[in-house]
């Protein structure tokens, strides 16, 4: 670094912000839409297809065959892959030290977040296991839902590789 850019704060920091790294609008901007791409998609499964998947009666005891998203439909529980996986990827693509969520508090801040959801996640259907019927995607999941909150945990330790 030259003279004038060491005496000139100003200079040295363009751009950049205090812990020397430039922060990607573009990565964060993709980090969030891939997240919210995947809580969007559960969503539309659950509101709109989920019904025809799981071969619902409406309130006449006739079967609910119309829904505008019959190949959404036919992946059934699959569609909770997908929607999962889209958050944990932005997750992941959110853990880069050009993000604010990947370097300094923002990793500790994102790292507790995916321990402590998964973690509740978790707990949260070993103590409700008996009756699922109110929580409507633990009650899909089954199983799987040990799986989801292994998996924010896992996303955690992408996050706690950056700590520094």
């Amino acid at each position: 670094m030259s003279k004038r850019t060491a005496s000139d704060p100003r200079l040295s920091m363009h751009g950049r912000s205090l812990s020397g790294y430039a922060t990607s609008w573009v990565r964060v901007g993709i980090a969030a839409s891939v997240a919210i791409v995947g809580i969007a998609w559960i969503a539309v499964y659950l509101l709109a297809a989920r019904d025809h998947a799981v071969g619902m009666l409406n309130s006449k005891g006739t079967a609910v065959v119309s829904t505008s998203l019959p190949w959404m439909s036919d992946l059934k529980n699959w569609n909770f892959l997908i929607g999962f996986g889209l958050i944990m990827l932005g997750l992941i693509i959110a853990s880069h030290r050009t993000t604010p969520l990947g370097r300094g508090r923002g990793v500790v801040v994102g790292m507790l977040f995916c321990f402590l959801f998964g973690l509740a996640w978790v707990v949260t259907y070993y103590m409700a296991a008996d009756n699922l019927s109110s929580i409507p995607i633990m009650r899909d999941l089954n199983q799987s839902n040990l799986l989801v909150g292994v998996a924010f945990m896992a996303v955690g330790f992408s996050f706690a590789t950056k700590w520094e």
